[in-house]
């Protein structure tokens, strides 16, 4: 067993804030996608004609012994004028990634036909978001997370028109912040924090919702960013 299986997860770190790790680079390099790919129609061709890629990032080090879980998250793609992605903030007395900005998901259950469902299950449960008014267009590949959690990113638009009822006891905020915004690589940026011995590295794409900083890192940017390399490759 390796020593990352006994690291304390930096949200249990003592004074740990991931807002105060200074920036050690910005990705201002790499192109954004353009709006034409960020339409519905462009999107659906490219689920249905993948391009030859590989993710950035697949594994967190692990800080569990915990027999690993499958999981699933919905990435909700909203059709307003331009697309948006809808985005919760979890509350703080969860258990894994608690006040962490996430997206809709959890784990799958024995009734769950596949991935597919336990994401549409989840955002039914966890916001009210009807399956109705959504339509998956595919999944990208798995991304492992420090707690054990083989999550499967799906990826689905949504219509206008839902309303959403938020489990108080798993959701503190619902929000959406525009998708062209976290396919630029100039809002991506990296972080590095050596605890206990071991060189931890995130992203975080932080978004100024009016007077609201929307603070996205961890494994919710790491799979925002494997959907980045999937659309630009």
């Amino acid at each position: 067993m390796s020593s990352s299986d006994h690291i304390t997860p930096l949200s249990k770190l003592p004074n740990f804030d991931p807002k105060s790790v200074p920036v050690h680079g910005v990705d201002s390099h790499l192109p954004a996608v353009s709006e034409q790919q960020l339409e519905p129609e462009a999107l659906r061709q490219r689920f249905l004609v993948p391009p030859a890629w590989e993710p950035e990032i697949r594994d967190e080090p692990r800080f569990t012994q915990r027999v690993p879980r499958a999981a699933s998250v919905l990435v909700p793609l909203v059709m307003r004028e331009s697309l948006t992605v809808l985005l919760t903030k979890r509350t703080t007395h969860l258990a894994n990634h608690s006040g962490q900005v996430a997206f809709p998901g959890g784990k799958v259950d024995e009734g769950d036909a596949d991935a597919v469902a336990a994401a549409l299950r989840e955002a039914q449960e966890e916001v009210g978001l009807d399956a109705e008014f959504v339509q998956v267009l595919g999944t990208l590949p798995t991304y492992t997370t420090g707690s054990a959690f083989i999550i499967t990113p799906v990826i689905a638009l949504v219509r206008e028109g839902f309303t959403l009822s938020p489990n108080a006891g798993e959701v503190a905020d619902v929000f959406e912040v525009p998708l062209a915004y976290l396919m630029n690589p100039a809002h991506h940026r990296r972080h590095a924090w050596v605890a206990e011995g071991v060189r931890r590295e995130w992203l975080s794409m932080p978004y100024q919702d009016g007077e609201t900083e929307r603070f996205i890192w961890g494994a919710t940017a790491g799979m925002l960013r494997n959907f980045y390399r999937f659309l630009a490759a």
